[in-house]
């Protein structure tokens, strides 16, 4: 039964957090027993203890120790040489006790496993006092306060005795340790049930059927690291054959991202009526709802296109956003790059828009920082370049699968957990 000690190193969770104090606490209680291994036994099989470690060492010394199944109390199982003085403390009374919160019904469990039990569990109370007191603290004609607990006493096969009490105050604390741990799992529950909603409503947030583009095969995907998250993307029917394209990151993680998220998505879908013939009025009423509706430190990057059908044509906004990418039919890369500040920061806010003219075989795609930006486990980033790759490999597929492709790319490229939300727009002219 050779292995390694599981429980040797400190318990972190007796630390405190602001201790500068020297970290001390008993390692382990030894107890004199003549055959470890039957030891063991009685102690794994009929009290239910665990094992915490079960070491040889190389001078043939072996190690043996268990643990209760609560508290941190270490008893170390020590076979003495036939010979030494320490065999003498074979079969003694250990002063070792034992606290549960029902005796009885621990008498009872343990009888039926074959441990021997010394008397019946009966109750004892004794006076005390409170610390610092003085015999004046008790008034004339009044009894001082009682302790009070249920005892037994049992022997392991070596002899050796210890006790098991059930103290009354200790009853009440298990107790009341038990209502605060319920009322914990129960605030758990509830909020991972009010974060399964939310990341529901959320996903509705992203487009649910894709406005019809004659002359652009396109898609989209966002793949959160957490529930929710705050990157955003869309597509917007602008009317006359035009589509609007909207890739966002919100500063920040978690739920406040998500509820900003959720108020930018509104803005642009309140006000997309206009981008049509003023996309420059439309963004600053974004921006200025956004600023309005947000703490001082909250923005969010953006990159808005408005693709017309009918002229193959781009005119875009990039608001601080990463670029986006547009690689030509003859394998030539252009990058649009960033027009304007981001959004939410400033309450006068102004940009200004750029066009990219589209020619048949041509792709592009917008993207947010948790692609290029995952790593691997050897600390490198996918960046740019992987990403261009991955656009080339697959360019000839049609979007959905060239979005899907190249996220597998990324999620291969980094195996470890997600760090950030990753969203990608890729759309083809044909």
């Amino acid at each position: 039964m050779n292995g390694s000690p599981s429980r040797l190193t400190a318990d972190q969770s007796a630390l405190p957090p602001d201790s500068q104090q020297p970290y001390l606490r008993i390692q382990g209680i030894n107890i004199f027993v003549r055959d470890q291994d039957q030891s063991l036994r009685f102690y794994l099989d009929q009290l239910g203890f665990n094992l915490v470690g079960d070491v040889r060492f190389g001078s043939g010394q072996r190690w043996v120790a268990v643990a209760p199944p609560d508290g941190s109390a270490v008893l170390s199982l020590i076979a003495p040489k036939p010979d030494s003085k320490d065999c003498a403390l074979i079969g003694r009374a250990t002063q070792v006790v034992f606290v549960t919160e029902d005796v009885l019904a621990t008498f009872r469990e343990w009888s039926k496993r074959g441990v021997r039990f010394q008397y019946v569990p009966r109750l004892k109370r004794i006076k005390y006092e409170r610390p610092g007191a003085t015999d004046h603290s008790v008034p004339p004609g009044e009894q001082a306060p009682l302790w009070g607990g249920v005892f037994t006493h049992f022997k392991d096969p070596d002899g050796n005795s210890f006790a098991l009490v059930s103290l009354d105050e200790e009853s009440r604390a298990v107790e009341t340790q038990r209502r605060v741990l319920a009322a914990k799992l129960e605030s758990e529950r509830r909020a991972a049930q009010e974060l399964e909603i939310a990341k529901q409503v959320q996903t509705r947030l992203f487009p649910q059927s894709l406005p019809s583009c004659m002359t652009l095969d396109y898609s989209g995907m966002c793949v959160q690291a957490r529930q929710v998250g705050g990157d955003y993307y869309d597509f917007l029917d602008l009317g006359q054959e035009r589509l609007g394209l909207v890739v966002g990151d919100i500063s920040g993680k978690g739920i406040a991202a998500a509820l900003l998220m959720a108020n930018l998505q509104a803005n642009l879908r309140s006000q997309c009526a206009i981008a049509l013939d003023q996309p420059q009025r439309f963004l600053q009423l974004v921006n200025r709802s956004f600023y309005e509706n947000s703490t001082d430190s909250a923005y969010a990057t953006l990159f808005f296109a408005e693709y017309d059908s009918r002229a193959r044509r781009l005119c875009y906004v990039n608001c601080g956003h990463l670029s986006a990418l547009v690689l030509r039919d003859d394998g030539t890369l252009e990058r649009l790059c960033s027009t304007c500040t981001v959004l939410g920061l400033f309450k006068d806010w102004d940009c200004s828009t750029a066009e990219c003219s589209l020619s048949c075989g041509d792709i592009f795609a917008l993207y947010t920082d948790g692609i290029t930006e995952s790593f691997n486990l050897a600390g490198d980033e996918f960046g740019e370049p992987r990403l261009i790759d991955s656009l080339r490999r697959y360019r000839e597929q049609s979007s959905l699968v060239v979005v899907a492709s190249i996220l597998d790319d990324v999620k291969k490229f980094s195996p470890r957990e997600q760090s950030d939300d990753m969203t990608l727009i890729v759309a083809k002219c044909r």
